[in-house]
């Protein structure tokens, strides 16, 4: 891959994180992504555009408001950061095709959702919705799926039914068991929108991947934060990890067998 490729996916991703920060922040608070211009949200301050040049103006303002000093959240320039980093490697990983283009737009979809989730709870039905007609729409460019295109759609469709139902089944089975909600039904609308894109085998490996970070995390709370056993944590962005790793490179249960 040509070196001055990569360099301008860097730069599109880390200019694009900051438009993914602006959806972060609005869209679970049903605030216009276009209107009005980015301003602080301790002083209401107009930000300037030379004050909102990823990751450069939060290291030149040192964290902080030029107009009123407040600080401004470190997630800020980690999702500009993040997102230059997934568009190089996604970029290195397919060339300049078509499916490049449409697991760029997912993976930015999953940023977004993965972060609301951390910060809220919740996970907008928009893009768990928009990744399963996503994912239908150009499965013919999928190279996840053999086959013609009808095949292909097929092998996607069932892929978004197992990542809808199967996952269902899963919370169910969790909410019977533990007598308390197990999965929220965002978190199932989503990997129905996972499977669209990698299949029925993948929704499996992701689902484990999940379930191995997520279960770390909660160890992790429970031993330096405190957190209880019982206390529910967000599922959705160890549902998006999964998913990454199976948009680079699709993991079979069969090949998580052979290596166990």
């Amino acid at each position: 891959m040509d070196t001055l490729i990569l360099c301008f996916a860097g730069i599109f991703g880390l200019l694009f994180g900051s438009f993914l920060n602006v959806c972060i922040y609005r869209i679970p608070r049903d605030k216009s992504i276009v209107w009005p211009p980015s301003s602080c949200p301790g002083c209401n301050a107009r930000i300037k555009w030379y004050d909102n040049i990823p990751v450069l103006s939060y290291l030149w303002l040192r964290g902080k408001c030029r107009s009123c000093k407040q600080p401004i959240s470190l997630q800020y320039p980690v999702v500009e950061l993040l997102t230059g980093a997934l568009t190089v490697l996604f970029v290195w990983r397919f060339g300049l095709s078509v499916w490049t283009f449409v697991t760029v737009a997912a993976v930015y979809a999953l940023i977004i959702l993965s972060v609301i989730d951390l910060e809220l709870m919740i996970i907008p039905d928009r893009f768990s919705l928009g990744l399963i007609v996503l994912g239908l729409a150009f499965a013919w460019a999928n190279p996840n799926f053999s086959g013609v295109w009808w095949q292909k759609e097929l092998s996607s469709l069932l892929g978004a039914g197992v990542g809808l139902f199967g996952v269902l089944a899963i919370a169910l089975i969790g909410t019977w068991m533990f007598k308390k909600e197990a999965m929220g039904g965002g978190d199932v609308k989503l990997m129905g929108g996972v499977g669209a894109f990698i299949g029925w085998e993948g929704v499996i490996t992701t689902v484990v991947f999940a379930s191995f970070f997520g279960l770390v995390y909660a160890l992790f709370l429970m031993i330096f934060k405190g957190k209880k056993g019982g206390d529910a944590i967000p599922f959705g962005p160890f549902l998006s990890l999964g998913a990454l790793i199976n948009l680079l490179w699709l993991i079979k249960p069969a090949m998580l067998v052979i290596e166990i």
